[in-house]
């Protein structure tokens, strides 16, 4: 599906994620990316993706505990100044 992360993402984040298993299962975290990559609303994230509402809890809860900071700075440590990014 468009936005999805492929393997060589997951491998390179999975170790930043959080990991604490709760009695419901997790959803597929793809979700949030594609919120994130399509730029849309939550509420029109595709329901293959579980409950928007989850995702969404999830982002901010993650959000809060400087989870989403640690992934983009282990990102931006790991390319050489020669690298630059503008967004218009």
């Amino acid at each position: 599906m468009r936005y999805e992360l492929t393997d060589d993402e997951w491998t390179a984040i999975k170790p930043m994620l959080p990991n604490k298993p709760r009695g419901v299962p997790r959803v597929n975290l793809n979700g949030i990316f594609w919120v994130l990559r399509s730029g849309a609303p939550w509420r029109d994230l595709p329901q293959a993706f579980g409950p928007y509402t989850t995702c969404y809890n999830r982002f901010v809860r993650w959000r809060r505990a400087g989870v989403w900071t640690k992934v983009m700075s282990a990102f931006a440590g790991a390319h050489d100044a020669a690298v630059q990014m503008i967004d218009t």
